[in-house]
């Protein structure tokens, strides 16, 4: 790994490291931020996984999550949200696909399938270098916002055991059904629609066995709701299969990391009652 940047926040330290992936066969950045309690033992991890458009400083850089994460003793890793650097034919064309919109998949379809592996790199790849360089414990919990709420809802559902608990803000909970969902997955996946089912997490949890609560802030003033997030499906689903959901509507609150920001330290003590003992 390389360093690119140590800061420090709350009496903690933000890291910046670049490295070789075998996931995605490029370089891929990733942030972690490590409590001053890491100084002494080692701490439980909060994945971060980011929406559309995003790198790893959106979080970093906006949310505001590091006070919180200092007095609870928790780290928080952010990797990008796609590769980088490829120039495939496209892949910069628009926001909603490509670089910077991996949607947390493994791609099957040419040229895609090389590299755009986000959902082997989050889940394998990257836990197993944290865990390996930096002093955290083996508990780990995940969030995300948007496409990342969707992948981590994904991430949670599809590896029951790994993660204690999962959370999200805005998520995109039945990509199947939807117009982001729908483009993406028609050029990583192609036409397999079985392959579309494994990544959606409206379809995914009525298959789950969960007793623990899926905690999902979603602003009502979001521009994206009605079309691309749509969290009563999931709402439905989870009723369906007596999965435990809060689902708050935040009323007047955007897309925006003003309503990440505003929320996230309730989300991390969520996640702090189950990675903490």
């Amino acid at each position: 790994m390389e360093q690119l940047s140590v800061t420090r926040a709350f009496e903690g330290d933000l890291h910046r490291y670049k490295h070789s992936s075998s996931s995605t066969s490029t370089n891929m950045v990733f942030a972690i931020y490590l409590p001053p309690q890491a100084k002494n033992h080692p701490v439980p991890v909060v994945y971060w996984l980011s929406g559309l458009t995003c790198t790893d400083e959106n979080f970093t850089q906006k949310a505001g999550a590091f006070k919180m994460a200092a007095q609870l003793g928790l780290a928080i890793v952010c990797p990008d949200t796609s590769p980088r650097g490829l120039d495939l034919p496209g892949e910069h064309d628009s926001y909603d696909f490509g670089s910077g919109a991996g949607f947390y998949v493994d791609a099957t379809s040419s040229p895609w399938s090389d590299h755009y592996r986000m959902y082997s790199y989050v889940v394998d790849e990257l836990p197993t270098l944290i865990e390996g360089s930096f002093p955290v414990s083996g508990k780990k919990a995940i969030s995300g916002h948007s496409m990342g709420g969707h992948g981590a809802l994904v991430i949670y559902l599809r590896n029951p055991g790994a993660y204690t608990s999962v959370s999200a803000f805005a998520p995109v909970v039945h990509p199947t059904a939807v117009p982001w969902g729908q483009k993406a997955f028609q050029r990583y996946l192609g036409d397999d629609k079985s392959l579309w089912d494994s990544y959606d997490a409206t379809l995914l949890v009525q298959q789950a066995e969960i007793s623990d609560p899926i905690l999902i802030d979603q602003g009502s003033s979001d521009s994206f709701l009605e079309e691309q997030l749509q969290p009563d499906h999931f709402k439905t689903a989870c009723a369906r299969a007596n999965v435990p959901l809060t689902l708050n509507l935040r009323a007047g609150y955007d897309h925006s990391y003003y309503f990440i920001s505003s929320f996230i330290d309730s989300h991390l003590e969520f996640h702090a009652h189950k990675l903490i003992d």
